[in-house]
């Protein structure tokens, strides 16, 4: 029996599975077992697929720290991957995910002779309102707003909610071992109530940015569409682009995000099937005594 499915969008991988016949609890310390790399199957988070009565699928999103997350571009368009695979959905039909962020249009839009998939998802609409990331103070919409770090550090922050929580910090360049020491502080920074997700981006183009990404619950990530949503919508609302198609470009490869005039969004890129399987008893028996 197939206990589970692997796939990734850009390097971002996640484990797919149905959660009613999975027969153990999704509880922090299972979930945590399972994305171990070295423990566990290893992904960057869950994609448990649920019911739903407003949908016509429903999805719960862990992140590997064992936190649940609204809403994952990425995960989304590998959790199309799944249901493809299960034969639940079919190529060039939409369908929609009910997420804790809200319910999204999806569709496969071709698949390639070597299995890659490229699906379109529709991301909801960006917010910029600092009450929608759980930022203290009047609800205001935040525009390269001073934010102090713990180190004395002073980043200026961009919020966007795409039904998840991001703070966009636009640079004039691109240095990663300063990247690493900033995220960390702003994604658990007590200002965010909820933690938040970070990206720091650089316009290089009309209609391209490039974008490194910490995921609150995940850290350093490949790639990420909710991030992309965010970076794109951050970029044109403060006329760092000139374009509303625009290429958002990651360490793990390129998404396209379509800002229409009314801020909602649409994510498209590339996904890849990597594997079903099912876990060994001894793994099952060892995800049951975490409790």
């Amino acid at each position: 029996m197939t206990d589970f499915f692997k796939g990734h969008g850009l390097g971002n991988d996640y484990i797919a599975l149905e959660l009613e016949t999975l027969g153990l609890e999704l509880t922090p310390l299972a979930v945590r077992l399972i994305c171990d790399r070295h423990n566990g199957v290893g992904s960057d988070g869950i994609l448990a697929r649920v019911p739903s009565a407003a949908a016509d699928f429903g999805v719960r999103i862990f992140n590997p720290d064992g936190s649940e997350a609204e809403k994952s571009g990425n995960g989304l368009r590998i959790f199309a991957a799944y249901l493809l695979e299960q034969g639940d959905v079919d190529v060039r039909r939409p369908f929609t995910v009910e997420t804790l962020g809200g319910i999204v249009r999806m569709e496969i839009q071709n698949q390639s002779d070597d299995g890659v998939l490229a699906v379109e998802v529709e991301m909801g609409t960006a917010t910029f309102r600092s009450a929608d990331v759980g930022l203290p103070g009047p609800d205001r919409e935040t525009d390269n707003e001073p934010l102090e770090l713990d180190s004395g550090d002073v980043v200026h922050i961009n919020t966007v909610s795409v039904g998840n929580p991001h703070c966009v910090v636009f640079q004039d360049e691109l240095d990663v071992e300063s990247l690493r020491r900033r995220a960390p502080q702003i994604s658990t920074h007590p200002s965010f109530a909820r933690g938040v997700n970070v990206q720091f981006a650089v316009p290089v183009e009309p209609d391209t940015l490039d974008a490194w990404v910490w995921e609150r619950g995940a850290g350093e990530t490949r790639a990420s569409g909710s991030s992309a949503c965010a970076v794109a919508a951050a970029a044109v609302r403060r006329g760092m682009v000139s374009e509303r198609q625009v290429t958002v470009r990651m360490p793990g490869g390129s998404l396209h995000v379509h800002v229409r005039d009314d801020w909602s969004l649409v994510l498209s890129g590339p996904v890849e099937s990597v594997y079903s399987a099912y876990l060994s008893d001894g793994m099952r028996r060892r995800l049951e005594m975490l409790g």
